[in-house]
């Protein structure tokens, strides 16, 4: 495999294992201290900590299968896996968003009023700030190396940050009297949790069914033409993730010109290309002769 790629990799893997490690921190402080204050909102969210370790276990199997090189039956290599896996993170979000739900319908009608002191605060403001230390970290490395499951993963810490400060505004909430705010508060991040889970499908989904992947053509366009011996281009088809976009594209030249010529063009495309705009790994060019248009 090339061994730009195998780096590319290997630094995914590691931010995921640092941000497992950081994970599980919080959501065993959430949980021992929720467990020993009779806390269910704190328990709870740090239950959703731990789901944001499995999501890192995930995409650490998620990266292994993605950073497989080509071969007979993947000639095209295995990148998408690692989009095919970000869905498995939407898929643990939706779960957690539903037993939320169902939490927040069962409080209403069954009020849990936890012991709150001083420490509940203290537990929760500490945790809130690694994860969004975290959610931060995750998001900035996931757009630098265009990472499909650090991009999700650090939404599905986004939204571990909107339980805590839910559980922080319904801990306040309680201490002044106003026990419903509890079970409502956690029926909206659900809500927003739920989107989130929504927005990870949608763009797998747009990868995985090939979704045009540039919209704009008119840079390729102007790169083409641009190249000495193009007389036009057209039927321009994109498809893939940012990183990994597959192109291909009709090119027409003058009828008359010899075979070796027309290969050097197309070559000429190809690399031009790929030099001109990022994340296009695949250009295929298919060459024909200008055809006159008929006179009227």
């Amino acid at each position: 495999m090339d061994t730009k790629l195998q780096a590319h990799y290997r630094r995914i893997r590691r931010i995921l294992i640092y941000v497992l490690l950081l994970n599980w921190l919080v959501a065993l402080a959430k949980i021992l201290y929720g467990l020993s204050s009779h806390c269910a909102s704190i328990t709870a969210d740090g239950m959703h900590s731990l789901s944001d370790g499995a999501s890192n276990i995930i995409g650490i199997i998620g990266i292994i299968f993605a950073s497989q090189p080509k071969d007979k039956d993947h000639p095209y290599g295995h990148k998408k896996y690692e989009t095919f896996f970000s869905m498995g993170i939407a898929a643990l979000l939706f779960i957690i968003c539903f037993n939320l739900f169902k939490e927040g319908i069962g409080r209403i009608y069954n009020p849990v009023v936890p012991r709150i002191d001083i420490k509940s605060f203290l537990v929760m403001i500490l945790t809130l700030g690694i994860n969004f230390l975290v959610m931060n970290y995750e998001l900035k490395k996931g757009r630098l190396l265009k990472s499909d499951i650090l991009v999700a993963d650090s939404m599905h810490t986004k939204a571990d940050i909107f339980i805590s400060i839910s559980v922080i505004i319904a801990l306040v909430a309680i201490r002044l009297g106003y026990t419903i705010a509890d079970p409502i508060v956690t029926i909206v991040i659900a809500l927003f949790i739920a989107h989130t889970s929504l927005d990870i499908l949608k763009y797998s989904a747009n990868v995985l069914c090939d979704t045009v992947a540039i919209v704009d053509v008119k840079k390729i366009v102007a790169i083409v033409r641009g190249i000495k011996g193009v007389k036009a281009c057209h039927k321009i088809r994109s498809r893939g993730r940012s990183d990994d976009i597959h192109l291909d594209l009709h090119v027409q030249v003058s009828p008359d010109m010899r075979m070796d010529e027309a290969h050097n063009i197309s070559y000429s495309i190809e690399e031009t290309i790929k030099k001109g705009i990022p994340g296009i790994t695949d250009v295929v060019v298919h060459m024909e002769p200008v055809r006159p248009y008929p006179k009227p």
